[in-house]
């Protein structure tokens, strides 16, 4: 069987993402083949296109980690799955429960593993998850990063009650992520900030305790607080900033709240004043997406609460660069997804 593919190739750069068919091997006896349908984007994508997240990954890769299709194929060794079942990719191929290893943290789709961003593809049967049955394709594959990202936070690390409070950043895919599951599935009220109004607007359809322009209020932290009881601060922070916002995220919080940081969008590096962390009892959890298992918990609360995932713009298949483009750019809210005829 063959497959029609992306691949950056030569030298890293959106210009350099060559399509192009390879032949596929032989099927591993634990693996299932995948006839794609649908890809979404990450910023990691991006960073990793761009030579941004791993300068030394070798040359050529198939990027994007997130995909969702049939099976048409499995392996002597799969049980878990059948030709004809709907599955979506798992961000770890390798890492279904427990704790992190190095080894399972680098089964990665998009890098160093051959992504999603092709025809057909075959993945690790710990590494693809049955489909929620009420999603097509096109909302199936915005689940397993930002999604899973979000729920990670909220509720696997987070343990997020009814009631409390979260702050998110922007509207990206994971931002509107964490909305959905913070309002829909958990009881949380929510603070959005973003840079535009319209947008912030539209996320009221929600029901924001507080939207927070930061065109407008630079201090949002403050202004965050202030949508609190006393102005006492939020229980939880998602921080998708990286280096410009963490330090004013770490301000919007209460004594003994938590940071989730699973972004580096304004940067990787910034000196971090630590006294607040110590004297307000802070805590700060790095969220690398989550499990297989966790995946499948989100999609069984997804499929109760019939969330439908919020697709900002959706490409051609052909127009895999103009989507990396558009991702590029920031000004989207939800999640770009790529369909695959």
């Amino acid at each position: 069987m063959k497959s029609l593919g992306f691949h950056v190739e030569g030298n890293f750069g959106i210009e350099n993402l060559t399509l192009r068919e390879t032949a596929l091997g032989e099927l591993e006896r634990d693996h299932v083949r995948v006839r794609l349908r649908a890809v979404s984007l990450n910023f990691r994508d991006l960073l990793m296109v761009r030579g941004l997240y791993n300068p030394r990954q070798p040359l050529p890769l198939v990027p994007c980690s997130d995909g969702a299709g049939e099976v048409v194929e499995v392996g002597a060794d799969v049980h878990r799955f059948k030709v004809g079942d709907r599955v979506t990719t798992a961000f770890f191929q390798r890492y279904a429960s427990g704790e992190p290893t190095k080894e399972k943290i680098s089964s990665t789709l998009g890098g160093p593993l051959p992504g999603t961003l092709r025809t057909v593809g075959d993945f690790s049967e710990e590494g693809v998850v049955h489909t929620p049955s009420y999603l097509d394709d096109e909302g199936a594959c915005t689940l397993p990063c930002a999604a899973l990202t979000a729920w990670n936070a909220l509720v696997e690390q987070g343990s997020v009650k009814p009631g409390q409070t979260v702050l998110l950043q922007g509207t990206g895919g994971v931002s509107i992520a964490a909305l959905q599951i913070a309002r829909k599935l958990l009881g949380a009220h929510v603070i959005l900030t973003s840079r535009s109004a319209e947008k912030l607007e539209r996320a009221k359809a929600y029901g924001l305790l507080g939207a927070i322009d930061t065109s407008v209020t630079a201090d949002w932290s403050k202004a965050a607080r202030n949508f609190t009881a006393g102005g006492a601060g939020v229980d939880h922070v998602v921080e998708v900033g990286g280096a410009g916002t963490i330090q004013q995220a770490l301000r919007s919080l209460k004594p003994g709240g938590t940071a989730s940081v699973i972004g580096v969008l304004t940067g990787a590096s910034t000196e971090l004043q630590l006294t607040p962390v110590l004297m307000q009892n802070l805590r700060l959890q790095g969220i690398l997406v989550g499990t297989r298992e966790m995946h499948e918990r989100m999609n069984t609360a997804y499929e109760a609460a019939r969330i439908e995932p919020v697709i900002a713009e959706r490409f051609a298949f052909t127009d895999a660069k103009k989507a990396f483009e558009a991702l590029a750019h920031g000004t989207h809210y939800g999640k770009l997804v790529i369909a695959i005829p």
